[in-house]
């Protein structure tokens, strides 16, 4: 027996050491984690003036600065995520922001800010270069913009929000951590304390996603939760949306542009209104920029608008960027002094000239000229809303070429938003085509009532016809008016036929190596169109232009305009 006990011993040893180490593994299997988690990793914080932003219950891509104790967006931030009618003057070195009043004017650099001439200041650079880049002070941001946020440091993050939709939240039951990621091996974001209440973001078997009243995201075991309970959030009281007033008529519009080139074609009015009926509005082509400093030819006569007024018209001077060689749009709008200029001389002649309305028609406007020229109606709504003037804004149907005009914006600040339904195929196209198909009509008015008021939106027919020629893989057209469109089918002895896909009467015929085309714009084709803008319920027509139509016409669109 004595000789068995070292043996004994031994194996006891053995057990005790081996239960130990068992024990050692399923403790360490079944403890928590005390590991904390890389806080500046966790929020991806890129140096000490480095603000990470959770908007709403994510953390999103953009950051915010901190500089002297005043948080700042960049420009495209608050563009994206709060109030895109800033507005940045790179030229001149100015961030606007335009009122349906006033101008809110600040030197970028300075402490100052101007609203319709009166200065006042705030105690924090207002918007400041790093670089080519600009940034806007949070707090002055929200001055012109609906959201709220709150700075968290120890690390830097940022809770913003935009809006306050009910939550579902609960309350820590137990002091606990929050964990990176679901799993007691998961490192620890932060600790929360018994009475603390989380946001819920996802519930699952054992752990649920939460938001801490610190913007934390991270997890939690469920059994340290209440039972989850709705919660109203408390939103922003401290900002009125601005009321941008319309001056919209109560009936339906009926507005012809009337060519003139000159002042001499200010005599040709009696003619051209001779045979129409039901126009309310017309629209002489007064107003053509005639260089890059706000300057513009002007054949308006005060003999006109007297003579139109007396046939119960009113006048809507019309205002274009294309009449002038040499015209840069963007070298005209994107500076604050020459778009003011162009403003003032435009309210002048039209406060001169007992105007009714402007009718701003800028086309081909490149990319980088598309705020200016969104800055430019914003602001020249301001005066006109003043004096009542009517201002009204000229679009082209393609919106994926023509997105950047900004039809959203022009509907609250402008008064109508008109659409060129034609030249779905123009001179320039590189295949015959109908002018204005009732497709491409319908998808212009569509697309347009989608972001504006349908009584803001007026949709403009074509008066002419374009004939076709394809020759091998040459294609030309010339554009002619309604009479003498009939008469080139006429001569030619063209057999017309009723096409459902345009809807219009359509005709072709072959000559040597020569391939004609014509889809015409008559009463038919008019009539289609009517229809459709009867059915989006919007304000009126315009046609492009007198002295193109038959006199027959008149007969549908009164029609149209006769219609409830």
């Amino acid at each position: 027996m004595k000789k068995m006990m070292p043996v004994l011993i031994a194996i006891v040893l053995i057990i005790v050491v081996a239960a130990a180490g068992f024990g050692a593994k399923i403790a360490e299997r079944y403890s928590y984690s005390k590991e904390r988690a890389d806080l500046t990793e966790y929020f991806g914080i890129m140096g000490d003036d480095d603000v990470p932003v959770i908007l709403q219950d994510e953390q999103i891509e953009e950051h915010a600065k901190l500089w002297d104790n005043t948080c700042y967006f960049d420009f495209a931030t608050v563009h994206k995520y709060f109030n895109d009618r800033f507005y940045e003057d790179k030229k001149e070195s100015l961030l606007l922001y335009t009122l349906p009043d006033a101008i809110v004017s600040v030197p970028i650099g300075s402490t100052t800010v101007s609203v319709g001439g009166s200065e006042g200041s705030r105690d924090y650079v207002i918007a400041r270069y790093e670089g080519e880049t600009l940034y806007v002070a949070a707090d002055f941001v929200k001055e012109y913009s609906n959201f709220s946020y709150t700075l968290y440091t120890e690390p830097n993050h940022m809770q913003v929000y935009t809006q306050w939709d009910e939550r579902q939240v609960a309350t820590i039951t137990k002091d606990t951590q929050v964990r990176y990621q679901g799993g007691i091996k998961s490192d620890i974001l932060t600790d929360a304390a018994e009475g603390d209440r989380v946001t819920i973001l996802e519930k699952m078997e054992t752990w649920t996603k939460v938001k801490t009243a610190d913007a934390f995201i991270g997890y939690v075991e469920n059994k340290r939760l209440s039972e989850q309970f709705v919660e109203i959030p408390t939103p922003v009281t401290d900002y009125v949306e601005p009321v941008y007033e319309s001056n919209t008529r109560d009936h339906k519009i009926n507005l012809a542009w009337h060519a003139v080139a000159g002042t001499a074609g200010n005599d040709t009015l009696s003619e051209v209104m001779s045979q129409t009926k039901s126009i309310n509005v017309i629209s002489p082509t007064w107003f053509a920029l005639s260089d890059n400093a706000g300057n513009f030819t002007n054949y308006a006569t005060m003999d006109y608008v007297t003579q139109a007024h007396n046939m119960g018209l009113e006048v809507w001077g019309l205002v274009d960027n294309f009449n002038n060689e040499g015209i840069d749009t963007y070298e005209v709008l994107a500076g604050t002094s020459t778009r003011t200029y162009l403003i003032n001389g435009l309210i002048e002649a039209a406060l001169q000239y007992e105007l009714d309305g402007i009718n701003v028609d800028f086309e081909n406007i490149s990319l980088d000229a598309g705020e200016p020229f969104i800055e430019f109606i914003r602001e020249l709504s301001i005066p006109c809303r003043q004096h009542g003037i009517v201002l009204s804004v000229d679009n082209y149907v393609p919106m994926g070429y023509t997105s950047h005009y900004n039809r959203k914006e022009q509907g609250i600040v402008a008064d109508y938003v008109i659409i060129m339904g034609y030249d779905e195929h123009h001179r320039g196209s590189e295949t015959a085509g109908s002018v204005a198909s009732i497709d491409f009509v319908e998808k212009g008015i569509a697309d347009t009532v989608a972001e504006v008021p349908a009584n803001k939106v007026i949709n403009a027919i074509p008066f002419y016809t374009r004939i076709w020629e394809t020759k091998g893989t040459t294609v030309e057209s010339q554009a002619v008016g309604m009479e003498l469109a009939q008469q080139y089918i006429s001569d030619h002895g063209i057999d017309i036929s009723w096409n459902e896909e345009t809807c219009q009467n359509y005709g072709e015929y072959q000559s040597g190596d020569s391939y004609y085309q014509v889809w015409l714009e008559d009463a038919d084709s008019i009539r289609v169109k009517l229809n459709i803008m009867s059915k989006y319920g919007i304000a009126g027509v315009a046609e492009w232009k007198l002295g193109f139509e038959v006199p027959s016409i008149w007969n549908v669109i009164e029609e149209y305009m006769n219609q409830p």
